[in-house]
């Protein structure tokens, strides 16, 4: 067999086996009819000779099996992701990869997804290994591949223009339907990713907010907690309306729901940095960010005492600068069964606010939270009130109902981790002006529309993915007009709020302060 034909049979493998979810969710707009039937079969001849002419250019006489088994072997993982949670393989979604744990890459392991592999990148790789390939001159090679790149070309644009009309629609109406493209889609991304990364590399950070300071005749000490949520969506709250209690202890407390929250992404990767930096949603790029200070920076240069502990991956390059703590690890975090909970960053931290005899104190607590799809490890067994929940990562597998009790059941663990925070802070009262901010990074689709997680681009993401858990509560002694936060809280916010929040509360002076954008500026 030559090159070219062992390219244009995995090609067609990738297209009747690796695409279901591409033509899932093209039926889902060209539904499946006599008038549809021929363009969808053109679809199919264009999507084969696409990866045919893409493959052709980057295989070569010793790198054909090589470059082959890789894609086949990758496009069985991407295949199991698109099929069972309808994701899709962006550079956000590398990136969100390339930084996971091996703890998070655990709970997305199951059969179905060795099953995946086996199928459609082993089996298929050995076929591959095994094909006898005709020992061919580089000019006879190169005529070949010249021949196959003429005859996909020409393919390509004779269904286009055979069904034009069907193809004007697909291109400018549907764009996010190419997302589902297997290994179109994931390849292109890939190197998205792979130039982002090099580009970002060596950074020159700019420093900002070099002049902010305490402002004057601030005799009180600030002691601000800031929570750090994870996947935890608004309308999973109680506190928002939603039928099931899951916020029993924080309805006890005087705290102020803000219920029209969007996040800046749909991944931890995007959020977390976005929400830290002073660049807002619109202007972020993870170049931008990594090339900016963030918010801990112009806190520090205020000379404020910053501590980040995290139980969730890492901060995502935001605390650098700042004394971090690794709470994964039962070494460092008290109460861990199946996993280290949220619970434990609170270990010695009084002590930590007790050593800090000046100055004021913010410490941000990343959750583990509703990190999913193991939902059911994100709590302590006395939090599973809501039942039958589902105890695998395989979400498929389980009902809706089953899902959402395992999520809800994650909720209100996050409400006794807040309630505990708030506690901690009522005993700092005499020494601090005490406050909590509780953020979520992004949400999470649990099955709506047959998406699950969260991660898609945020143009196409639903608002379960973007629409987030967030609330405030101040001690009594802190000065802040309550009534009137609480009477704008419906406002819709976003993570573009948070830098000039925290500076509000803070009382930092800074040329980086918008007033406009601090959610407790009482002026407007």
């Amino acid at each position: 067999m030559t090159n070219v034909k062992l390219v244009v049979l995995v090609s067609l493998f990738l297209v009747m086996f690796g695409n279901v979810s591409f033509f899932k969710n093209v039926t889902d707009v060209y539904e499946l009819s006599l008038g549809n039937g021929a363009f969808l079969a053109s679809l199919a001849l264009f999507l084969a000779s696409l990866i045919t002419f893409l493959l052709n250019l980057i295989t070569f006489k010793y790198t054909t099996k090589p470059v082959l088994i890789f894609v086949l072997m990758l496009s069985s993982f991407a295949s199991y992701f698109m099929d069972n949670y309808n994701v899709v393989i962006d550079p956000t979604m590398i990136q969100n990869i390339v930084q996971t744990n091996l703890d998070e890459s655990t709970d997305l392991f199951s059969f179905r997804l060795v099953l995946y592999v086996v199928l459609l990148g082993v089996l298929p790789s050995v076929g591959v290994y095994r094909v006898a390939l005709k020992n061919v001159s580089g000019k006879t090679e190169l005529l070949s591949k010249l021949k196959i790149i003429v005859v996909t070309l020409l393919i390509m644009m004779a269904m286009i223009f055979m069904f034009s009309r069907f193809y004007t629609s697909f291109f400018r109406e549907h764009k996010i339907l190419r997302f589902y493209t297997n290994p179109i889609y994931y390849l292109y991304s890939a190197g998205g990713y792979i130039n982002q990364f090099f580009n970002n590399g060596n950074v020159a950070v700019r420093a900002i907010g070099q002049d902010a300071k305490i402002r004057p005749g601030d005799a009180d000490r600030e002691l601000i907690i800031l929570v750090v949520g994870e996947a935890a969506r608004a309308d999973r709250f109680s506190l928002n309306g939603y039928a099931r209690e899951t916020n029993p202890l924080l309805k006890k407390e005087d705290v102020i729901n803000f219920s029209n929250m969007t996040s800046c992404g749909t991944s931890t990767a995007v959020s977390v940095p976005c929400m830290f930096s002073n660049l807002g949603r619109d202007g972020y790029s993870d170049k931008k960010a990594r090339s900016t200070e963030n918010l801990l920076d112009v806190l520090r240069h205020a000379g404020i005492h910053v501590l980040w502990r995290d139980n969730n991956s890492d901060a995502k390059g935001v605390a650098s600068k700042v004394t971090y703590e690794n709470f994964k690890d039962s070494n460092t975090n008290p109460i861990c069964d199946i996993e280290c909970r949220d619970e434990g960053m609170l270990s010695g931290l009084q002590d930590y606010i007790t050593r800090q005899k000046t100055g004021d104190i913010l410490i941000v607590l990343h959750q583990m939270g509703n990190h999913g799809p193991a939902y059911y490890k994100r709590y302590p067994a006395s939090f599973e009130r809501f039942k039958p929940v589902c105890k695998s990562s395989q979400l498929e597998q389980c009902t809706r109902e089953e899902i959402s009790n395992a999520y809800d059941n994650a909720i209100l663990y996050t409400d006794y981790f807040l309630s505990k925070v708030i506690e901690l802070l009522k005993h700092n009262t005499k020494n601090f002006e005490t406050g909590m901010v509780y953020m979520s990074d992004h949400g999470e689709s649990l099955g709506e529309n047959n998406l699950y997680l969260h991660g898609l681009p945020f143009l196409m993401a639903p608002d379960t993915q973007k629409h987030v858990g967030a609330l405030m509560w101040f001690g009594n002694n802190f000065h802040i007009d309550k009534n009137g936060l609480r009477a704008k809280s419906a406002k819709p916010y976003s993570h573009d709020n948070l830098f000039h929040t925290i500076l509000g509360l803070m009382e930092v002076d800074t040329s980086v302060y918008e007033k406009k954008k601090d959610i407790t500026y009482s002026g407007y």
